[in-house]
């Protein structure tokens, strides 16, 4: 008796310590909607990096489940940006900026997307926003984790100011061990 008495005591603490353990949540992006990262960034200005998706857009999917769960990314991302989540085909009115844009009727996705990929309307996209609300740069298409890194440490750390991208890859290896 005494023996399975231990036995379930044994099984007991492994079930409650493996609950636990699958309760804790793993680190997460923290996205914000575009409205709430301009709200924090005239609090504490930050720059803004910006996640263009769609509902039916593949390749957004892989972005987020290989990219966006990489803990180096995460981290960057939660660190140096306020980062937004926006859906290229969302039909909620969108404040940037001081001005209102809404869903394209015409052209199938909302006006904020066609005005930050500049027409070029392609899924996923990312686009990276300064302290002032400018469009730095956006990048098109799927970045795994290991291309993504040095765009997002060349732009939060502001080495564009100091060097050029070619001369800023060529260094990469030796910043990335800082």
């Amino acid at each position: 008796m005494r023996k399975l008495f231990i036995g379930i005591l044994i099984a007991a603490t492994a079930l409650t310590a493996n609950a636990q353990t699958n309760n804790q949540q793993k680190p997460a992006v923290k996205w914000y909607t575009m409205e709430e990262a301009q709200a924090l960034n005239a609090k504490a200005p930050r720059k803004i990096f910006v996640d263009l998706y769609t509902d039916w857009c593949g390749w957004c999917k892989v972005l987020d489940n290989n990219t966006f769960s990489n803990p180096e990314i995460i981290h960057y991302l939660n660190t140096y940006f306020y980062p937004v989540k926006f859906n290229g085909e969302g039909k909620e009115p969108t404040v940037f900026n001081g001005q209102t844009f809404n869903f394209n009727a015409q052209h199938k996705c909302h006006d904020l997307a066609i005005a930050i990929m500049q027409g070029k309307m392609s899924y996923p996209s990312m686009a990276l926003i300064n302290e002032k609300l400018q469009l730095f740069t956006v990048l098109q298409g799927y970045l795994p984790p290991e291309d993504l890194q040095p765009i997002l440490v060349f732009f939060a750390q502001n080495y564009f100011e100091k060097m050029n991208w070619q001369e800023f890859q060529e260094q990469w290896p030796k910043i990335k061990k800082q």
